[in-house]
């Protein structure tokens, strides 16, 4: 159902882009949720898989639409919408760099359109909640904090410090649970039960 040369060009993009972010972000960095759709995009390409596709919507569809929509905006009008792109309009970073990023803008794309070939799992819902505390809990305890990655540290840049940390990271894993893994959860599961 997915044609060859989408998973041939998709896999090439990824392998080109793995190695240059290792050299420049480090491995942790693959640990943000977007970066780890990224890279499992490709085995659920080539399977075809519909958990894997619908595991990686269900955990990044809600970011990446913000990403996009901040992106956009301040392209196109120069307002800033949140901090979350503010590296793509950095001008310390190199280009073509920040051009690799361009990955969000395609990946949730090619995302729905593969669980509209494939069909959405709704066993996406529990699998990509246990995957996401797995990953929370690696970064919480393995990453440095000044990278802050997927905000366990806190929201934006700097470390919350009202909460104790653990109190502030068991909040974080329920809200990307009710607040981002669930509303994607049950509009696709609205969509394809009444399709």
């Amino acid at each position: 159902m997915i044609p060859l040369w989408l998973k041939i060009a998709y896999t090439a993009f990824v392998a080109i882009l793995v190695p240059i972010y290792a050299k420049k972000w480090g491995w942790g960095n693959f640990l943000w949720f977007s970066d780890i759709a990224l890279i499992l995009m490709v085995p659920a390409l080539w399977l075809e898989s519909p958990l894997l596709v619908s595991m990686m919507t269900v955990g990044v569809l809600i970011p990446e639409t913000f990403w996009n929509i901040s992106f956009f905006l301040r392209l196109l009008t120069g307002v800033r919408f949140g901090g979350l792109t503010d590296y793509m309009f950095h001008p310390g970073k190199p280009l073509w760099l920040r051009v690799l990023s361009l990955f969000h803008v395609f990946l949730p794309v090619m995302m729905v359109w593969m669980i509209a070939k494939v069909g959405y799992d709704p066993n996406a819902l529990w699998a990509q909640t246990l995957l996401a505390w797995i990953v929370l809990l690696l970064c919480y305890f393995f990453t440095d904090p000044k990278e802050n990655i997927n905000w366990v540290y806190g929201p934006g840049n700097e470390p919350q410090k009202r909460l104790h940390p653990l109190v502030y990271l068991s909040i974080l894993m329920a809200l990307f649970l009710v607040a981002i893994f669930l509303p994607t959860h049950l509009i696709f599961r609205f969509v394809f039960d009444h399709v």
